[in-house]
């Protein structure tokens, strides 16, 4: 990248991607990006010119591949993962990137959902898959440029990584940055390019894009002492749980002592019951049920939104809970198919499966969903056939 660019970017970096603000707490994550697991469809939904997406775990330069590990790639000047960065997600995929000759734009994304007017820290993990080395003349090191947009291209929220370094063991290193959405948000794009070129070295890998709320921590009640004997203490971190209010004493009388303040909400157990299943459908019967994500949650209301991933090419689907038919054969499109579920003690497992009725214009039948349970939001890509159904299993979380 010439000279003045890089200025641009730095002073874009600097103005954008501030400190953790001093009064924040981070909620769970609005919106997560974790690629999936398994041959997921590609979330890109514009054309690149210089990256081109590939399987397998040993991506070529200018390509770049979704999977759950790498081996020994490139006479193993690479580092073998085991596994992506999800904790517990198995089979769970991960961005792999092997640097086009010319640099560019590798991945460009929709981001929908989020709030208006609201401060959010963006963040992800990056992790260099180069080994260290002496076989380059001049080892190339990654240096990525991870931007929020507007449609119309204006920043919203900007990382920089700088040089990636190649270190002896593989450790996964988080890049943040904090930002407030402009008043209509209804969608936005994470844009990630890498500007250096490709050569020997700069691969590397990324997952767990993150959206996390930033909300005001609230102000702790002080106790009142006379303005001559008043003292000024360190504040201290106030617990999201429970907040109990100090003493005040009343002269004369008794000691006034409040009941604590219970801030996060509690759910009352509910009575063990026997849930009938239905018997299982022709349809199940006849086909594959591929799992695609299992998600182990908190007792609540779970909300699933379902539309077509990326052109809409008249896909239709039913979808089965518990092997009910709750929808049927619904039209995908940009408009979300929308229903709710609750996991508590007494209904502790739930599946869901998307049957594709039809492969639309542009096979297979592809679709993205959208859930939000109690704690996290999560999107699922899923692909079906005629073959092939495509289950999510909810479990409440011991």
């Amino acid at each position: 990248m010439k000279k003045p660019g890089f200025i641009i970017i730095f002073l874009l970096f600097t103005f954008l991607s501030k400190a953790q603000p001093g009064n924040c707490i981070l909620r769970p994550s609005q919106f997560t990006i974790h690629f999936g697991s398994g041959n997921v469809r590609d979330p890109n939904t514009a054309n690149l010119s210089n990256y081109w997406r590939v399987a397998g775990s040993c991506p070529s330069d200018g390509h770049y591949s979704f999977v759950s590990y790498t081996s020994r790639c490139f006479s193993d000047d690479w580092h073998t993962l085991s596994s992506d960065h999800t904790a517990g997600d198995a089979d769970g995929n991960m961005l792999l990137v092997n640097a086009a000759p010319d640099g560019g734009t590798f991945m460009n994304i929709p981001v929908i959902g989020l709030k208006s007017n609201t401060q959010y820290e963006l963040a992800l993990w990056v992790i260099n898959l180069c080994k260290p080395t002496k076989k380059c003349p001049s080892i190339l090191l990654p240096s990525l440029n991870i931007r929020l947009e507007t449609t119309e291209g204006r920043p919203v929220a900007n990382i920089v990584t700088k040089d990636l370094p190649r270190i002896a063991v593989p450790v996964w290193e988080q890049h943040r940055a904090y930002f407030t959405t402009p008043a209509s948000p209804a969608t936005l794009r994470l844009v990630m390019a890498n500007h250096v070129p490709g050569g020997c070295g700069n691969d590397f890998a990324i997952d767990d894009i993150t959206f996390r709320e930033c909300v005001k921590k609230p102000v702790a009640a002080t106790q009142k002492t006379p303005a001559a004997t008043k003292r000024f203490t360190a504040s201290k971190t106030v617990t999201p749980k429970t907040t109990t209010f100090p003493q005040k004493k009343v002269q004369p009388g008794p000691v006034i002592k409040p009941k604590p303040v219970i801030i996060s909400k509690t759910i009352e157990p509910v009575k063990q019951s026997t849930i009938a299943i239905p018997v299982m459908p022709l349809v199940l019967k006849n086909r594959e049920n591929t799992l695609v994500k299992k998600i182990e949650t908190e007792a609540g209301e779970i909300n699933i939104s379902c539309y077509d991933n990326g052109e809409i090419d008249d896909d239709t689907v039913s979808i089965y809970h518990n092997n009910k038919l709750i929808k049927s054969k619904m039209r995908l499109s940009e408009k979300p198919i929308s229903f709710a579920i609750a996991v508590n003690e007494a209904q502790s497992h739930h599946e869901l499966i998307m049957v594709a009725e039809n492969l639309g214009s542009i096979p297979p039948n592809t679709s993205v969903m959208v859930i939000n349970t109690p704690g996290t939001r999560y999107e699922v890509f899923i692909s079906s056939s005629r073959q092939k159904n495509a289950k999510v299993v909810f479990d409440l979380k011991k």
